[in-house]
């Protein structure tokens, strides 16, 4: 059966925010922070189910008060997530038994909107693999392993990545089954990594917002409150 996914991360502590409590509960408007992910993927017409994967011991937490107080009908599943990242992803993997497409998001990245997953959607039919992306700003230096430029690529050339990431799920299935079996998996820091080292199919940089961004300290909530008043 083909169905389409969203997996939303909210496993991190956020040390860099110098809070309590974890980045993805502190409040924005009135709502927790992962509040605003989930809300996009629960009102995209396209996505049929979504997997939180959280701290095992906040799963509950996440339950009684995100999923169920706000209604999340499309939350079927809530799964605990692993140490590192790509733990994290290969555990909402294993709860996909379907073929289809699966969106792959930080929840701490609230700022996403339908436009852009339609158009991650419509890139990654057309692909298989398909990330948000922006091109870079800033002029790209390369270090050698002393601290000194090495090299500066062609900016032209160099874009930063972002979430949501969307794949066939087979595809990113199987490029998983064969990075968690490779035991080199210490240098994977996103999903389309792990299809470039392991999978079958080009990753295709599918244009995204700059103000698609990750909420990693205390500044990041100014600007994401400055966003999302414009979304509601």
């Amino acid at each position: 059966m083909s169905h389409n996914y969203a997996i939303v991360l909210s496993g991190g502590r956020g040390s860099r925010m110098q809070s309590d409590i974890p980045k993805q509960y502190i409040e924005v408007l009135g709502k927790p922070l992962l509040y605003y992910s989930l809300l996009a993927f629960e009102k995209c017409n396209f996505i049929d189910e979504i997997i939180l994967v959280t701290l095992a011991t906040d799963i509950e937490y996440c339950r009684r008060q995100i999923v169920d107080k706000y209604s999340f009908s499309k939350v079927k599943q809530i799964v605990a997530g692993g140490s590192e990242r790509y733990e994290s992803v290969y555990n909402g993997l294993n709860c996909i038994s379907d073929t289809g497409i699966v969106f792959i998001h930080d929840g701490a990245r609230p700022c996403i909107n339908e436009p852009l997953l339609e158009k991650l959607y419509k890139d990654a039919l057309e692909y298989k693999a398909a990330v948000a992306a922006v091109p870079s700003k800033d002029t790209v230096k390369i270090s050698d392993e002393s601290g000194f430029v090495k090299t500066t690529p062609d900016r032209n050339n160099v874009w930063i990545i972002q979430t949501p990431q969307v794949f066939s799920i087979s595809e990113i299935k199987a490029a998983y089954d064969s990075l968690m079996h490779s035991g080199d998996c210490g240098s994977v820091t996103d999903d389309a990594m792990v299809m470039e080292r392991f999978g079958a199919v080009k990753v295709y940089l599918s244009g995204s917002e700059y103000s698609n961004i990750k909420v990693t300290t205390p500044e990041d909530i100014f600007t994401v409150e400055n966003t999302l008043k414009n979304f509601f």
